[in-house]
């Protein structure tokens, strides 16, 4: 029952003698603000001290936090401070992420001084405020007054400088929620709550107990009164509240305990325009994504990036529910509903934008079933039956614009798939997880030349050599393709080699040159790459480079790389690379047995030349301070540029050396003699560490540029420590174990590239 005007002057009258420091004005705004419960609950004594700390709010000083222990280890916490949006979810976070569990609270906030809000106010204007006098400002601005009973997990502790340190995080966040910085404020929060949760794992057998709402509007004439009924849960408080602000719900007041495991909780709501929650849909609709977001963010322990995670899930949730009612929804939250989906879905989302922005939204209805399925289907698809699924797909269309779109879907279907599969199974291998690319860059580029091929023979007829046979035509592979070592966001290096010049033998002909040429160019806006660097077929390599033809007829390429030719020293060593991948094989193989002939042809090597191209390199593309993970010393090109040196070297002898991929023909180096097993296993191990880490870069954003490390006090080098299996619960020491391999890495192969072939 509201207390009568005559009752609230009694009790105001007991406690002014009680505060006699404290304003006049002060004392009676609290008075004729405050929600009418609160003075019900408290006795004139706990009043005053409640306005005491109120009082000494200033837009410098946002809030006062009191600490008062109790039996049993328990403590009794009060914060006094201006309100703001999401300042309980951010407060229960706070607590949490201290070792605080709650167990009983009640929250209190004063009413507007002003008239209520329109429809059309939202209520994000609870952010910043605009600087009045101090006098005004304090008594103008809505504060809040939250007790809660709280009782140290095993391990925690509340002493008093833990204390100061809770007083402080609260003071910081909050100064965020006073710029308007709310995503950051839910930053700062997740990362210590995640922290702490990660500790306690052991204690979410409750995890997936059913929560049960009722939403009841003749209580209260503002709010809607939720009340919610559960096990409890590590941090279900904040997990709850901050679904609910990240819903744009707002909680006026709320009462919650917990007795024999089991929450009693009630909030008084309203929505974003500071309207009571009526229409039913809306209700349901917040009913089951508050859950679904409260129970997520128990799985944030397993996200390389709780924050990211987090929001892309609230995404993630505003298709689900968008959907229309039937199976396809059906399906999706008995998905959802399962203890298995929030680990995966906290891996995946918490360590790939590009995967999100890319796939996950662009392509939600083909998400479903690839997540169901993704553990069966084995992560390297054998070659025929991935051509089969695609002659599949691609057939079914009729003109060239759709099978070029049917294309580029499947291709990016499976790239989705084996990049998820890597991320949500650490323990994919490496040569696994390229091969998997690999194979499916070369399917994808021998598809697309038959149909391009198709496409331009309907236009000029098939090209023909002088004698008037056909004409062939071969792509061959170089770099990391090449190699059989493709990554995340990996280009697609090219090169494109037909036999000889004659003439297309169609009613409209043309020179081979321009045909090929067309070829080549539809090629490359054939395959279509949404990222920088993801599946882009890259032709640099070509003779010329960016200045020569994007093909060349096969006495160019013998040419171009001879004695006599114009490549440079690096060139021919790009060619140890060299291997055919599509079309016509014999022409391929023509091309690799040149490729021989003149790489390993036992021309001197100038170490010399070489040395000085790499202190070139290390000059213009590492800046000063930083590492570049294939760049500096001792990255990923030193153990590159070591094997393939030693490859041209002594290949012209040793036939054996001949070989495209860097880890094989490391090993076939260690087994001939030239390189050491101990020195071996160093370039082994820091060459899958290294890339490890350059996956780990990439698959955030999904460029192929990222390749500098964070600053090693950053929190980005704290989330691609976790991203890449440093998953310790103390983040800061799996950074400093990852700084140190780093060190050590790096060193080894430094010293290795010095002693063999000198400084640089």
């Amino acid at each position: 029952m509201p207390i009568g005007s005559s009752d609230r002057t009694s009790l105001l009258n007991s406690v002014r003698p009680l505060c006699p420091d404290i304003p006049s004005d002060v004392l009676q705004d609290f008075f004729a603000r405050m929600d009418q419960e609160y003075f019900r609950r408290f006795k004139p004594q706990a009043i005053a001290e409640h306005v005491r700390l109120t009082a000494q709010l200033t837009p410098e000083h946002l809030c006062e936090i009191a600490f008062a222990e109790q039996q049993d280890k328990r403590f009794e916490i009060t914060i006094v401070a201006y309100d703001y949006f999401s300042a309980f979810a951010t407060i229960c976070g706070l607590l949490s992420a201290f070792g605080l569990n709650i167990e009983e609270g009640h929250i209190y906030t004063f009413a507007e001084k002003t008239a209520p809000l329109s429809p059309h106010t939202s209520w994000t204007g609870y952010g910043p405020r605009i600087r009045r006098a101090k006098g005004s400002l304090s008594l103008s601005r809505k504060k809040i007054v939250d007790m809660f009973r709280v009782l140290p997990v095993p391990g925690s502790e509340l002493g008093r400088m833990q204390q100061k340190q809770l007083s402080d995080a609260l003071h910081s966040v909050l100064t965020l929620l006073d710029t308007g910085q709310f995503e950051e404020a839910r930053f700062a929060v997740n990362r210590r709550l995640v922290e702490q949760l990660g500790k306690r794992r052991g204690s979410f057998s409750g995890l997936l107990h059913p929560v049960q709402i009722t939403f009841d509007n003749s209580q209260s004439p503002t709010d809607t009164v939720m009340d919610i009924r559960s096990d409890d849960t590590p941090a279900f408080l904040y997990a709850f509240a901050n679904a609910l602000a990240m819903r744009n719900v707002y909680i006026s007041k709320a009462q919650f305990d917990v007795e024999d495991g089991k929450i009693r909780d009630r909030f008084y709501v309203r929505n974003r325009h500071g309207q009571k929650l009526t229409d039913a849909a809306d209700q349901q609709q917040l009913r089951l994504t508050a859950v679904l977001i409260k129970q997520f963010t128990h799985a944030l322990t397993w996200a390389p990036d709780p924050t990211k995670a987090l929001e892309a899930f609230d995404q993630f949730l505003d298709l689900t529910v968008q959907q229309e009612k039937g199976k396809a929804r059906q399906e999706a939250l008995a998905f959802l509903s399962d203890r298995k989906t929030f680990p995966l879905l906290a891996r995946l989302l918490g360590a790939s934008d590009f995967l999100w922005e890319d796939f996950l939204r662009r392509q939600y209805n083909n998400l479903l079933p690839l997540l169901q399925d993704y553990r069966d289907a084995p992560l390297v698809t054998p070659k025929a039956k991935l051509r089969k699924e695609l002659d599949r797909v691609v057939n079914r269309t009729k003109t060239d614009e759709e099978r070029k779109a049917a294309l580029n879907s499947f291709k990016d279907r499976e790239l989705f798939r084996i990049d998820m599969k890597h991320i949500v199974e650490p323990g994919t291998a490496l040569p696994d997880f390229s091969a998997a690319l690999t194979q499916l860059a070369e399917v994808i580029v021998d598809r697309s030349l038959k149909d391009c091929q198709a496409k331009l023979n309907k236009l000029y007829g098939p090209p023909r050599l002088a004698n008037r046979r056909p004409c062939p035509f071969t792509v061959l592979g170089l770099g990391k393709f090449g190699g059989r070592e493709l990554g995340y966001a990996s280009d697609i290096e090219v090169m494109f080699v037909y036999g000889d010049a004659g003439r297309t033998g169609g009613k409209q002909p043309i020179e081979n040159s321009e045909y090929f040429e067309r070829l080549g160019a539809e090629l490359l806006q054939w395959i279509e790459a949404k990222q920088e660097g993801i599946f882009h077929l890259d032709v640099r390599l070509r003779p010329h480079g960016g200045k020569g033809s994007l093909t060349n007829p096969f006495e160019e390429i013998t040419n171009y790389y001879s004695d006599h030719g114009l490549a440079a020293a690096l060139e021919r060593q790009s060619l140890i690379k060299l291997r055919h991948v599509a079309g016509d094989a014999a022409l391929g193989k023509r091309v690799e047995t040149h490729r021989d002939n003149y790489v390993y042809s036992g021309k001197p090597w100038d170490l010399r030349v070489a040395l000085d191209l790499r202190r070139q390199q290390l000059k213009q593309l590492v800046e000063r301070g930083t590492i570049n993970l294939k760049h500096s010393q001792g990255g990923i090109v030193d153990i590159e540029y070591a094997v393939q040196y030693l490859q041209i070297m002594r290949g012209h002898r040793l036939p054996v050396l001949r070989i495209s991929n860097t880890m094989q023909a490391l090993a076939a180096l260690i087994d001939c003699g030239i390189v050491t097993r101990q020195d071996g296993e160093t370039l082994r191990k820091a060459y899958f560490f290294i890339r490890m880490l350059i996956d780990g870069l990439r698959m955030v954003r999904g460029n192929a540029k990222d390749r500098v490390l964070p600053p090693v006090d950053s929190d980005e080098f704290i989330f691609l420590a976790r991203r890449v299996g440093y998953t310790t619960d103390d983040w800061q020491a799996g950074a400093r174990h990852l700084e140190t391999d780093v060190q050590e890495h790096m060193g080894k192969v430094k010293e290795f590239f010095t002693r063999m072939f000198g400084k640089v």
